[in-house]
């Protein structure tokens, strides 16, 4: 079965949506605006509940089907991120500093073109709860979610999300089960040392100095601590210290991300950063405070709610543009969250060839939206069938 003809004949006004969408980006929690045009439309559907104001600016709409039976969870993004766009569309942002750079415009206009398909036929058994997510990008909106209760308050069974994937194959789907996208730390050290002239090193204690030997150190957790059959990332991103050629500073801080799928593996990269960020700073006699960041889990599919995603999706795209085993990848994602509270997968579905996520001059296909939307409602038809 491809696209559903009837959402097909959405894909015009789909488009109307997600450009509007993208014109007005919002941050983080902040999606003010934004859930109040999804909540706008979602009425113009005829939903059966609207409940606003979750995870602060979070909505989560249910629709009932036709008799008894569970409920599903279907969940899109709604925040954007902290940069100019560079496209020159003629819909671009109209908010300087903020730009939907990583498709979640995108997202929810796939799931608001599900909700009307389903609103509109309703040719499925119990409930569908469609979870609208601020926050993915910075404060993890869908771990707000669920200690908020949107799991046991509207008794939801599974729950299934989408990505889109730039520069993967136009309407290809990806997945596979278990650890699909890495946990995610972040870690500030900020050292203080003594200041003084560059030409009298020997009158200064130097942060400089020291943050060098602490990074060029942190490597070795990577090569000599950690199982190298277990993925693990240390990207040291940031370094920030003094302010003239001749000036040893008094101070000096760095930041790095930390990425795994292991949770034991997670825990032993933070005691050894402790370890050797406090030791160095013994060594150097600097002074050091480290603040560390635990951040998202991993994302874990589970292994027949994915099968059975990827047979939904074969069902929409075709056999030949789904692979339901396609490895794992180091970006986080805190739909992470709600793969911990509930059973459920999340797959990327290919966008075609264009700007990376996160790039100034990345935009969302539109022509994709019928085929996640289609994928979505199949979801639950195919979950929760009548009869």
């Amino acid at each position: 079965m491809p696209v559903i003809n009837r959402i097909a004949d959405y894909a015009e006004e789909m488009k109307g949506w997600r450009r509007h969408l993208h014109q007005h980006p919002e941050l983080s929690f902040d999606c003010h605006e934004t859930a109040a045009y999804v909540t706008a439309r979602l009425r113009e559907f005829g939903v059966d509940e609207i409940h606003e104001g979750i995870a602060k600016t979070g909505v989560v709409a249910i629709i009932a089907g036709q008799g008894e039976g569970p409920t599903i969870g279907l969940r899109a993004d709604m925040d954007a991120l902290p940069m100019d766009e560079i496209t020159g569309a003629d819909y671009a942002s109209k908010v300087p500093g903020k730009m939907h750079a990583c498709g979640h415009d995108g997202h929810t206009t796939m799931l608001l073109g599900a909700a009307k398909y389903l609103a509109e036929t309703r040719r499925f058994a119990g409930r569908v709860a469609l979870l609208f997510q601020p926050a993915e990008e910075d404060g993890g909106g869908g771990q707000a979610m669920v200690q908020e209760g949107v799991m046991e308050r509207f008794d939801i069974a599974q729950v299934y999300g989408i990505h889109n994937a730039p520069n993967l194959a136009f309407g290809n789907f990806v997945t596979t089960p278990g650890p699909l996208m890495a946990s995610v730390d972040t870690v500030y050290v900020h050292l203080t040392g003594k200041g003084g002239h560059a030409a009298t090193p020997h009158e200064t204690t130097d942060p400089i100095v020291a943050a060098v030997a602490m990074i060029q150190a942190l490597q070795t957790v990577v090569t000599r601590n950690a199982n190298p059959m277990n993925e693990l990332v240390i990207s040291v991103t940031q370094i920030h210290g003094g302010s003239a050629s001749n000036i040893i500073p008094a101070g000096a801080w760095f930041c790095a991300t930390v990425r795994s799928f292991d949770p034991d593996l997670r825990a032993l990269v933070k005691k050894r950063f402790y370890e050797i960020v406090e030791g160095h700073a013994a060594a150097f006699g600097v002074e050091a405070k480290i603040g560390y960041d635990w951040g998202y889990p991993a994302t874990v599919n589970h292994p027949a709610e994915t099968e059975f995603a990827v047979s939904v999706a074969q069902e929409v795209a075709g056999a030949a543009n789904v692979e339901g085993h396609g490895g794992r990848e180091m970006g986080a994602e805190d739909f992470s969250y709600m793969l911990e509270a509930r059973p459920g997968a999340y797959l990327f579905l290919g966008t075609g060839p264009g700007a990376g996520l996160h790039h100034p001059a990345y935009d969302f296909n539109d022509a994709v939206a019928p085929i996640g939307a289609s994928f979505f409602a199949r979801l639950v038809e195919t979950a929760q069938p009548l009869g």
